[in-house]
């Protein structure tokens, strides 16, 4: 594995935005695989903040036992072997990283849902920041399916980067979507945090920060008026959107030039700037929502997932619950009966 910081040199960056005790939780899903992109940005990020990075792998291939069979002891040596060669293939990517001078320590844990262990780990070591590579192909029924990213990104209280672009990162684009209207039932807070991140990220990788606001567009069907009305109404509606995204942006040092106003839905205007831009990397919030409402509400990080080539990383509001268990579960064990000529032994 190689990698260097995004000015072509690894380095510590200077003064950052991130908070003190800085922690970055890397899900490796296939520690055999031949490249690790997830591992690899976080250890950019890590190497900017000066972090720890924590390379985690949850064991939650299900373990089949005989019911009849020698059972306790078999079993206890299986999940113990397979365990250890999880931890001996993350010490080998880890090797790697510490080459760069990052601390890094690996944990491999039988646990299962895995996104459900990865928050539990995640909350365990009081990360600030969870790297995960996205589930490849687009995302079909996902409350069916329950893919892992698409729960991380319901379930997660810590900022959750998704990882779908394998290429490191040099100098990226950051753009961030604000909300100064808070649609959605999305909290004041929430816009805080997605700048704070946003800024943390394009410092510590010396990329540039961009700003996108997406705002209603005046309907065709809004009454009886005249042409020269209509576009009056537009003009002050581009002028509202375009104050409120200047005093969300008071404390940034996102320019002019920067900074994206978009008369579509969010989705259509992320994307549209994420283009222009040339986002590497997208910073939104998201609002977890449950059962009916949130089925049709919809959720716009969660929507977007497939619509952006670039990396996503989701930030949550500070008050955001929680609700997964904090125990973990363990092997998932099934017993397995045995067959003989006669059928059920």
């Amino acid at each position: 594995m190689s990698w260097k910081a995004a000015d072509g040199r690894p380095r510590h960056s200077g003064k950052s935005t991130m908070p003190a005790n800085r922690r970055i939780l890397v899900a490796v899903k296939d520690f055999r695989a031949a490249s690790h992109p997830a591992a690899l940005k976080a250890a950019q990020l890590a190497r900017a903040w000066g972090a720890e990075l924590h390379l985690f792998h949850s064991l939650a291939t299900p373990v089949y036992e005989d019911l009849f069979g020698q059972g306790e002891h078999s079993l206890q040596g299986l999940e113990r072997d397979l365990r250890q060669q999880a931890l001996q293939r993350l010490e080998l990517i880890a090797d790697q990283l510490r080459l760069h001078s990052i601390k890094v320590t690996v944990t491999a844990e039988w646990d299962y849902p895995v996104y459900e262990a990865i928050v539990r780990k995640a909350m365990r070591i009081k990360a600030d920041l969870v790297v995960v590579s996205r589930h490849a192909g687009r995302h079909t029924a996902p409350w069916m399916l329950r893919m892992t990213d698409w729960e991380l990104v319901r379930l997660s209280p810590v900022p959750l980067l998704l990882v779908k672009n394998p290429h490191a990162y040099r100098h990226p684009a950051v753009l961030v979507a604000v909300d100064p209207t808070h649609a959605y039932a999305k909290p004041l807070q929430l816009d805080k945090e997605i700048l704070r991140m946003g800024r943390a990220v394009s410092e510590g990788l010396r990329g540039t920060l961009h700003a996108v606001h997406a705002y209603a567009r005046m309907p065709s069907t809004a009454g009886v008026m005249t042409p020269s009305l209509f576009e009056k109404m537009e003009r002050q509606q581009l002028r509202a959107a375009k104050a409120r995204l200047t005093h969300t942006l008071r404390s940034t040092r996102v320019s002019q030039a920067r900074q994206y106003l978009v008369a579509s839905d969010p989705i259509g205007a992320i994307t549209q700037a994420a283009r222009k831009s040339g986002s590497a990397i997208v910073v939104m919030g998201a609002v977890s929502r449950s059962g009916l409402k949130r089925l049709f509400i919809g959720n716009t990080a969660e929507s977007i997932l497939d619509e952006l080539s670039c990396d996503i990383l989701v930030v949550k509001p500070t008050k955001f619950r929680n609700r997964v268990t904090v125990s973990a579960r363990g092997a998932r064990v099934i017993l397995t009966p045995q067959f003989g000529p006669m059928g059920l032994i």
